[in-house]
């Protein structure tokens, strides 16, 4: 009778996005595999132990003289999310997974909310093969942090996506001491020889990216960025970078783009728009003017799948400009647009939408939907979905690509 030998759990989305009722989170599946895995091998020791005192009373001494050591086991592929809360049980299903019959292999491991001991800890047990993608966000680390558990990824050959938001980089201006960590932190990403996808949000990098992206050993497919309070000479150096020819993904939210950053944007818009798929510009201080001045660059990029520009300064008609515009863009799906500006409304009741400490005339905003949606349908495109929800971001995993 043939065992299974192979279970594959991976692929279970948990990114802010809804769910169905029924369904379970990535951090609770983590945990309910954990505590699976630690039950099965409780009652797998006991099942031994059991046999072992029956074969003690055996006759027959050659046999009890091999230890009972059973060959079956199940390949458990997983992606798993840890917390303060979850850490313990997860940590205790690692510590034994070797030998019990569910054997955790990780692809993808997010964690957050974690100090750096337990975070080494977890990367110290996790089996080296088959993990692309580690996570590591809300954690507070800092370059000094993030320098220890650099070197402890590099055994991690098939790492393609490394994602350190909110994780307390400021480099913005460094004291001799922190300039030689910048440049071990650098060294050190450079030794992941197969990252694809790299996520720095929420880091003060002004002026860095040279520097950060110099040396590493293939050029990047998705490049996040948000909230880095770059310069112009950072968007320069990308958009006359080696991963201008691959990057299908872009985050520069939070960037203020409207200003001295809008040429080298558009520079580099013109240099990725061969590959580029996803671009998220959310928060850029970009009004009508700014994008119309855009539109032609982003009109070039032919195989873009979605455009997030939430929480920029733009009228209803500056909306419905950028749609008529966007419509020829042939595997457009997904547009994520902001509230316009004359939706706003101070007079109307709490009860009301709000967004941002404004308020909004729900009315208003539901007209200008309706308008959008129109639009869409007398442009034969009523396949690209127009919402203001931020969380509604079509899941793309560009690294099956």
């Amino acid at each position: 009778m043939r065992q299974l030998q192979l279970l594959d759990m991976t692929g279970m989305q948990d990114d802010g996005l809804e769910r169905e009722p029924d369904s379970m989170s990535l951090w609770s599946s983590t945990v309910a595999l954990s505590k699976a895995c630690i039950d099965i091998s409780r009652r797998h020791s006991e099942n031994v132990l059991r046999m072992t005192k029956r074969r003690k009373g055996s006759r027959d001494a050659t046999f009890t003289a091999r230890p009972l050591v059973s060959s079956v086991f199940v390949e458990v592929r997983v992606d798993l999310f840890v917390n303060s809360t979850s850490y313990g049980v997860l940590r205790e299903a690692l510590l034994i997974s070797s030998h019990s019959p569910l054997r955790f292999q990780c692809r993808d491991l997010r964690a957050e909310e974690l100090s750096l001991q337990s975070t080494a800890g977890l990367l110290e047990l996790l089996n080296p093969a088959g993990v692309r993608k580690i996570d590591l966000r809300f954690n507070n680390l800092g370059l000094p942090g993030l320098n220890v558990l650099l070197p402890l990824m590099t055994k991690f050959t098939w790492l393609k996506s490394l994602k350190l938001p909110y994780s307390n980089i400021d480099i913005k201006r460094l004291s001799p001491e922190m300039e030689e960590g910048l440049q071990t932190f650098t060294s050190q990403i450079g030794q992941l020889r197969a990252l694809q996808e790299l996520n720095l949000g929420s880091s003060r990098l002004s002026g860095r990216l040279r520097q950060l992206l110099g040396g590493l050993q293939t050029p990047l497919e998705s490049l996040e960025l948000a909230f880095c309070y770059l310069l112009p000479m950072d968007l320069y150096y990308l958009s006359k970078s080696v991963h201008v020819f691959t990057l299908k993904k872009i985050d520069l939210s939070g960037n203020n783009l409207s200003e001295i950053l809008l040429q080298p944007f558009l520079q580099l818009l013109t240099e990725v728009s061969p590959t580029l798929m996803h671009l998220d510009i959310m928060e850029c201080r970009l009004a009508d003017a700014h994008l119309s001045i855009i539109m032609p660059a982003l009109c070039r990029c032919l195989c873009l799948r979605y455009i997030g520009f939430a929480s920029n300064p733009v009228s209803s008609q500056g909306l419905k400009t950028f749609l008529q515009n966007s419509v020829r863009l042939p595997e457009l799906q997904q547009v994520v647009y902001p509230f316009p500006v004359d939706c706003f409304s101070d007079d109307i009741p709490s009860t009301r939408c709000t967004f941002a400490k404004i308020l909004y005339d729900e009315e208003k905003v539901k007209q200008v939907a309706i308008a959008l949606q129109e639009m869409l349908v007398r442009a034969q495109r009523s396949d690209i979905v127009w919402t203001t929800d931020m969380y509604q971001e079509t899941f793309m995993d560009y690294l099956n690509y």
